[in-house]
């Protein structure tokens, strides 16, 4: 569901700057989409804030949403279910992809 904050199996092979590690994902993709990959982005405790980055909290912690990172993921790299972003970090989310994509 979108909007759904998943463990999220490390990559193998990350190169350069490509998140590496185990770390948390925010569902993006509609609901109304159902196909064969997810779009995703990558959470990091480390990434410093940026206009693109919205902050959110998992588990009391704060994390930055890597939405310049977003990615199509296989539905079987997400681990267990965390919990779910709030409407307001939804909000801010929608507003940081508008931004990196240059959506209006």
């Amino acid at each position: 569901m979108r909007g759904d904050i998943h463990r999220l199996r490390a990559p193998q092979g990350a190169r350069g700057h490509e998140q590496s590690g185990a770390r948390f994902a925010v569902i993006l993709q509609s609901d109304q989409l159902m196909l064969s990959t997810l779009l995703v982005a990558p959470t990091s405790r480390s990434a410093q804030p940026q206009s693109f980055r919205p902050t959110i909290s998992i588990g009391g912690e704060s994390t930055q949403v890597l939405v310049e990172q977003t990615t199509a993921i296989a539905p079987e790299r997400l681990g267990i279910l965390v919990g779910h972003v709030s409407r307001d970090e939804l909000d801010c989310i929608d507003d940081a992809l508008r931004l990196a994509l240059e959506l209006d």
